[in-house]
């Protein structure tokens, strides 16, 4: 297994309203996480809130992470920012706490194009020096990604695995062969979009990059494990179990319906970052119904 292979979890980052962490509440979100045997741990990624944290905060994430969980799982930080000269800084910040690997999305105000992307991609992976992960995530950017844009990406140096999100027209095999006819033999293609996470891994995709395994990391390596191993029975037995909260994910956002999820397991009374509002009381019901259905 590479560092960009199999179950990646993604962690919420609890903290109170003025955006300080709350570090035990996380050193327990990811020792949970370790001790369920994820392959690895997603920490500031989109469902981690980096884009609401302080370069600060963004610095002691990252240290209760290795302090809690380092050398036991690896640890993929997420460094993105609207400027490079900021991204380069946290990706500094991320190798000197101990990070194994990044993991950069093009945050932008003003539409980027494709030189603007390479080049901002290229300087953050000189800078951090560590394994970096492409995060193609056009719902939040509204950047694409080209196919000639990955394949360029594939050949910089420490640039080394993509995370993608789910492909329009659902059709996983016909991507994944069209995008490693393109970038080397080593270049692992994962996906994020948690209701594909069953088909990506069935048609070959690398990893799974999770929100739900960051709360709940054994049911979703269970799922992980039949995929990877071909067994599309239990697989997709499996995926099924999830189809409520997927269902849920897509209704609310992902973000959303995590922080509910961490108030009814015990494991965090943090709200989501301002503006983002928790859900109702009503729609956590909803949660707690369809946690059931994953648990029975």
């Amino acid at each position: 297994m590479t560092l960009f292979s199999g179950l990646s979890a993604f962690s919420i980052t609890p903290t109170d309203a003025a955006g300080r962490i709350d570090r035990e509440a996380l050193s327990g979100l990811l020792e949970r996480i370790r001790s369920a045997g994820a392959d690895s741990i997603g920490l500031l990624g989109s469902t981690g809130g980096y884009a609401f944290l302080s370069r600060e905060e963004r610095r002691h994430a990252v240290e209760t992470a290795i302090a809690s969980v380092g050398g036991r799982i690896p640890v993929i930080v997420g460094v993105g920012a609207l400027r490079t000269d900021e991204a380069e800084a946290l990706a500094r910040d991320a190798k000197t706490a101990g990070a194994d690997g990044l993991l950069l999305a093009p945050m932008s105000y003003t539409p980027l194009t494709e030189e603007e992307v390479f080049q901002h991609m290229a300087a953050v992976a000189k800078a951090g020096d560590l394994p970096l992960c492409i995060y193609n995530n056009p719902g939040t950017t509204r950047f694409i990604f080209s196919d000639d844009l990955i394949a360029r990406l594939a050949d910089v140096p420490n640039i080394a695995a993509i995370k993608m999100p789910l492909p329009a027209d659902g059709d996983f095999r016909r991507e994944i062969a069209r995008l490693r006819a393109r970038t080397p033999g080593h270049f692992p293609i994962g996906y994020s979009g948690d209701w594909g996470a069953a088909k990506s891994l069935l048609s070959g995709g690398n990893a799974w990059y999770s929100v739900v395994a960051g709360l709940l990391p054994a049911e979703a390596l269970a799922l992980t494990r039949a995929a990877m191993a071909g067994n599309r029975a239990e697989a997709e037995r499996l995926d099924q179990a999830f189809q409520p909260l997927w269902d849920l994910f897509k209704e609310f956002g992902s973000f959303r319906v995590m922080y509910a999820i961490a108030g009814l397991l015990g494991l965090s009374d943090a709200a989501p970052p301002r503006p983002i509002l928790p859900l109702r009381p009503a729609d956590v019901a909803r949660v707690e119904a369809a946690l059931d259905r994953v648990g029975g």
